[in-house]
């Protein structure tokens, strides 16, 4: 297969994880009115988990283990789905899947700024701005918007969804740094083997409502997010990030925005205040100013 061949089933690999991502917040949103979110995020770790257990040999055959991996699959793992799913859980269920959408729009500037101080990649001054100009975005974003039936708190769901995104920048950061060793397959079957080892606990906390009636849409859900989500959606970004450039990869997050309104818009009727729009503008705006051709280059001594 040539470079060029293969940067572009990256590329596509890439679009169809943000897509899938963008859909999740749409059925995350859904699920969580047939369960308790604790629930719905062990049981697509469960299913995805079981999944894997099918190709476990063929995956575990790829590796090739370093003394003192452990602990930085561990973290990978603990970030991203372990803390990243219970913030994200917690989001929405005080603001919207749309506003939850645009606050992802800053994980790549997050993520050059993690790559700058763990891996000694150069951010630069337009990076830095771009950066500045979507916080202030996102800030924006949070407090044009009003409390509703499906956002009752908004400024928090949005605060909750931003720590969120300080997980997933762990996550990518020490993925990009595993990759040369294990494959994106392996590396993904890892997450959902510590996420069900994490979120089981949290089942018996009595804060959780376990499911009294077998509910088939909130089931339906659940099989969604634990196949298509955790399996595919992580699949095809690890593969992705496996082949290019972790700051052109997480420049795909940018769309996830996008998507979400989209979906919003067509599964849940949502709709963002004049206000928002031109604050989900300034976020996007951010980001582009943020893509910068230097900023990935390594710093150099």
């Amino acid at each position: 297969m040539s470079d060029t061949q293969g940067k572009g089933l990256a590329l596509l690999a890439l679009l169809l994880a943000v897509t899938l991502w963008a859909s999740s917040f749409i059925v995350l949103k859904v699920a969580f009115t047939r369960f308790d979110p604790m629930v719905v995020i062990f049981g697509r770790m469960a299913v995805a988990s079981l999944c894997f257990l099918f190709v476990f040999r063929r995956l575990v055959r790829t590796v090739e283990y370093r003394p003192g991996d452990w602990k930085l699959l561990l973290f990978m793992g603990v970030c991203e789905p372990g803390l990243y799913f219970i913030f994200e859980a917690m989001a929405l269920t005080y603001t919207d899947a749309s506003q939850a959408g645009m606050i992802c729009a800053l994980l790549p500037l997050m993520v050059a700024l993690g790559a700058r101080f763990h891996l000694g990649e150069h951010t630069s001054r337009r990076t830095f701005a771009g950066f500045a100009l979507a916080i202030v975005g996102a800030v924006a974003l949070s407090a044009a918007a009003t409390p509703s039936a499906t956002a009752p708190n908004p400024a928090l769901g949005n605060f909750l969804e931003f720590l969120a995104m300080v997980c997933a920048t762990g996550y990518m950061v020490t993925l990009k740094g595993l990759m040369p060793r294990y494959s994106p397959w392996f590396l993904t079957m890892i997450q959902a083997f510590i996420g069900s080892i994490f979120y089981f606990p949290l089942l018996f906390l009595p804060s959780t409502a376990m499911p009294t009636t077998f509910d088939p849409l909130g089931i339906g859900a659940i099989l969604f997010l634990g196949v298509f989500v955790t399996i595919l959606a992580y699949g095809f970004y690890n593969f992705g990030m496996s082949k290019i450039p972790a700051s052109q990869a997480s420049a795909f997050v940018n769309l996830i925005p996008v998507i979400t309104l989209v979906f919003a818009w067509f599964m849940l009727g949502e709709r963002l205040a004049p206000l928002q729009y031109a604050a989900s503008a300034v976020v996007l705006t951010g980001v582009f100013l943020s893509q910068d051709r230097k900023a990935a280059q390594p710093a150099t001594a």
